[in-house]
């Protein structure tokens, strides 16, 4: 189904080219249409500006200019809107015709895809996210790209193109020296496989393994021998490092599951055998400068603190490479291997900088061409109630697996005192359920690029912008199905009469442009947004518009399932789960 907007929009073109298409002094962008939601819709429901711009391009009394838009509008007719009228000083506000938002619903119920169209041409899309370390445990700062990187996977799946999701996991360097080395002289067991050890321990001797690396020079020198013999191939080398690769894996797996996280892991250690061809291949362009013994490449525009030219480092002075030069090793694999038409990486603000940097210089090589499009979606950090990064009590950075347990623990006490009726098996599913979802939410519901407030009091509020409030709605929408007892009517008709029911409606089939703004943007909270207000909605139609028993019930309960289906389909896309009882 082609959106509302996207129709008005081809109306208001038309109209404009009939009108002023002939002048040869106007600027081609001043004939597109500018039409948006209105803000106040007692006077319409949408609202086209073309005039104001129009008046001020041909100096002209802007009035006078949309009285000739409008003469052309009302010349095109058509059913799909109902009031046309000239506002304040200049604008057209658009009001559309019940009966063609009445249609409009009957169309959605038969729409499998929400009233969403496809794209005519599939795009091959990355979205890379989560990328934590290898033996270190996922602490509260991977949960933004976690989830954000999730959700926009979902959106781009969703829309019909072709996703691979990605898992950029920092699984190579010396870190892996330093703790093969070290766990050669204190926990030889382990190497052997005689000892099962977990993430915990694997951080506790990653921490001692770098105090030792930092203080012992004689430690220090067999940590960088391990390394070598790993990048060499050395295979007691090999295996120790896959040791420690699948204890990490296991804890990770546990949170992706508790989270609902799909994703395909592709770490460093992946993109490590072309390295030196990439060099090589910066090399042979001639952007490759030595500066201080290492292999740098000086992009316009960069500067450093101290005015010098800032430099991107893509082979150390010993010979070793850093995880810029995977990462163009990456980008470059997936633009030329992969054929991604798209790519989108999830990190923390703080890599701002740096993936500006690879985008230059992969645009510079050739890697990034005009065809492909890159976008870093960057994200603010999560404060404590302090006002500061989220912190345990001792000051260490909590844990992502904590985090998400003490939400779950909230949630169950939630329905323990809510449905005292309900089993512990019950309560168990319904918690873990709504303690997730209140975590993601919070989380999507705040711009992405600002910083938020984490708090377990406020997102498990049933009122207000939070996961119970929309699930509230859904779980209602289910009671007055279940209470009517019969069928869903799909193919009646839709008598749309109060103004409640109308907006409603209106806002259902608003549902394509927001995923559309939020898959141009990269902001969840744009989809996050809508659902508020369609909940806020539909509690209204429900307060002013009775279903059961109704000489409007057949209409209104078709209402209330295209309500259902499309707060369903919104929720999946931001990862959240419906819950049967609230």
């Amino acid at each position: 189904m082609q959106s509302i907007l996207v129709r008005i929009e081809s109306q208001v073109s038309k109209a404009l080219e009939r009108s002023f298409g002939g002048l040869p002094t106007l600027e081609a962008g001043l004939l597109r249409p500018d039409v948006v939601l209105s803000t106040q819709p007692r006077f319409g429901h949408y609202q086209c500006n073309n005039a104001l711009k129009l008046a001020k391009a041909l100096k002209k009394n802007p009035r006078e200019i949309a009285g000739q838009l409008l003469a052309a509008l009302e010349e095109s007719g058509g059913s799909m809107i109902h009031k046309m009228e000239i506002a304040g000083p200049g604008f057209i506000n658009l009001t559309l015709d019940t009966k063609f938002l009445s249609s409009e619903i009957e169309s959605l119920l038969k729409d499998s895809h929400c009233g969403v169209p496809l794209p005519e041409k599939r795009k091959r899309m990355i979205v890379e996210f989560s990328s934590p370390n290898i033996a270190k445990e996922l602490h509260v700062g991977h949960l933004r790209s976690t989830i954000i990187g999730d959700a926009l996977a979902r959106l781009f799946e969703f829309l019909g193109h072709d996703v691979l999701r990605l898992n950029h996991v920092g699984d190579w360097g010396t870190q892996f020296g330093m703790l093969i080395a070290y766990l050669q002289e204190e926990e030889p067991a382990v190497l052997t496989g005689e000892k099962r050890a977990n993430l915990s321990e694997l951080m506790g001797w990653y921490r001692a393994s770098k105090k030792r690396f930092d203080e012992r020079p004689e430690f220090k020198k067999a940590a960088q021998l391990q390394v070598v013999r790993l990048q060499g191939g050395d295979e007691a080398s090999l295996e120790a490092w896959e040791m420690i690769c699948d204890i990490s894996r296991e804890a990770f797996r546990e949170i992706y599951g508790l989270l609902d996280i799909k994703i395909t892991e592709r770490g460093e250690s992946y993109y490590n055998p072309f390295l030196p061809e990439v060099i090589a291949d910066l090399e042979d362009k001639g952007l490759v400068t030595i500066s201080e013994g290492a292999k740098c490449v000086f992009l316009e525009g960069f500067i450093a603190r101290d005015g010098s030219p800032l430099p991107m480092i893509v082979q150390k002075s010993d010979g070793g490479y850093n995880y810029a030069t995977t990462d163009i090793a990456a980008m470059r694999h997936r633009t030329e291997v992969e054929r991604a038409e798209r790519i989108i990486v999830v990190t923390d603000a703080g890599q701002s900088l740096h993936f500006q940097m690879v985008d230059a210089l992969c645009k510079k090589a050739g890697y990034l061409t005009t065809a492909v499009q890159f976008d870093h979606v960057l994200f603010g950090v999560v404060l404590g109630p302090d006002g500061k990064k989220f912190k345990t009590r001792s000051g260490e950075t909590e844990k992502l697996i904590d985090l998400i347990l003490e939400a779950i623990k909230g949630a169950k006490a939630i329905f323990k005192e809510r449905l005292p009726d309900g089993s512990p098996e019950e309560i168990e599913e319904l918690g873990t359920i709504l303690g997730v979802d209140a975590i993601k939410y919070a989380d999507l519901c705040s711009h992405r690029i600002k910083d938020y407030l984490f708090s377990y009091e406020r997102m498990l509020r049933f009122e207000g912008n939070t996961a119970a409030f929309l699930l509230y709605a859904f779980v209602r929408i289910q009671g007055i199905e279940r209470k009517v007892g019969k069928p869903i009517p799909l193919e009646g008709k839709v008598q749309l009469e109060e103004p409640s029911e109308i907006a409603l409606a209106l806002h259902l089939r608003q549902f394509g442009e927001t995923l559309e703004s939020m898959g141009r943007d990269l902001l969840p909270n744009r989809l996050t947004e809508y659902l508020y207000e369609l909940a806020e909605k539909f509690h209204a139609f429900f307060r002013d518009c009775r279903v059961e028993g109704s000489d409007r019930e057949e209409s209104r309960l078709m209402v209330a399932e295209a309500t259902r289906r499309i707060l369903k389909q919104g929720l999946t896309i931001l990862g959240l789960k419906t819950l049967p009882r609230m």
